[in-house]
């Protein structure tokens, strides 16, 4: 299997850097910049399941197209959801008639963008789990020992050859991976829980803890996560009970100083994907015709936020 990963950052660059380190065929599609320091140093993990230094392949734009001659198998999207106008047009040269595009940011909206560019047939269903960024270096750090992908086909043989390589691939490299076979399942459960977790914690600018310890801060927490499952359910995919509890468990969990990745961005003053995880959940319950008070609310402080933002 030939995979070319779009940047090295802090997902793309661990995963992909991982299936480096096996062995496995695998390049990345970096900038200049970037490209000096892997020329420099290598690629460099920092994690608590072990660190790495890594000699990979990279490219950059201007050298894609004569390298995608010899084609692609799989190019791996991990961009932020509001670079992924450029970031497909980035990959553009490397999708062939048998490549699969696979992308693992959070929610659900950019498969619109996605199936419109390369083909339906084109574009598996991921996700990811992981807290990982780079530094000023370079390096990748892994935060925490989470570390999980999740692949799949959206529609047809859901063990197909395509998703069976990428499974002997993570396999490989000793990296935990997931592939079921109704994938649309598992990313409503991350979408509904992301949701609730970026929604709550965004708005109020605190941890879970915090929240849930604050007078009415369950019931708002609780009732936020209801609105999503709603939409879930108008989706035709109800989220099971025993994932339903679990993520209900760690959005009320008492002490929980956990807070979505999102409001570590909005506290640095950085761009958010609020549109693509927030504003695309309340869309989809207006489109259900549901009421969603509390996704409006913490949509319209995302908006301001991002108002302000601009604004410097």
């Amino acid at each position: 299997m030939r995979m070319l990963v779009l940047g090295a950052g802090g997902t793309g660059g661990y995963f992909g850097g991982r299936l480096a380190q096996s062995g496995a065929d695998v390049t990345f599609l970096v900038r200049e910049t970037r490209a000096a320091q892997l020329a420099r140093d290598g690629l460099v993990i920092r994690s608590p399941l072990g660190d790495a230094r890594i000699a990979v392949q990279y490219l950059t734009a201007p050298q894609l197209p004569a390298a995608a001659a010899r084609p692609f198998d799989v190019v791996l999207l991990s961009c932020k959801a509001y670079d992924l106008d450029s970031s497909v047009d980035a990959i553009a040269p490397a999708v062939g008639e048998g490549t699969a595009v696979w992308p693992i940011l959070n929610g659900l909206k950019h498969y619109e963008a996605l199936d419109e560019r390369f083909g339906a047939h084109r574009v598996l269903g991921g996700l990811c789990f992981i807290s990982a960024t780079k530094n000023e270096d370079g390096e990748v750090l892994h935060l925490g020992r989470p570390a999980s992908v999740t692949f799949g086909e959206r529609e047809g043989d859901p063990r197909s050859a395509r998703c069976q390589a990428l499974a002997d691939a993570f396999a490989a490299a000793g990296v935990e991976f997931h592939y079921p076979e109704h994938i649309a399942g598992d990313q409503w459960i991350k979408f509904t829980f992301l949701t609730a977790l970026a929604g709550a914690t965004c708005l109020m600018r605190a941890s879970i803890g915090d929240i849930v310890a604050a007078e009415g801060g369950r019931a708002f927490v609780e009732g936020l996560y209801d609105e999503c499952l709603a939409v879930a359910e108008a989706a035709g995919q109800p989220i099971p009970a025993e994932a339903r509890d679990k993520a209900l468990g760690m959005l009320t969990q008492a002490g929980s100083r956990v807070t979505a990745s999102m409001l570590r961005d909005l506290e640095g003053g950085q761009r958010t994907e609020g549109a693509h995880i927030v504003g695309d959940m309340l869309r989809r319950s207006r489109a259900a015709g549901q009421a969603a008070p509390r996704l409006e609310l913490a949509w319209v402080h995302l908006q301001a936020h991002e108002a302000r933002r601009r604004a410097g």
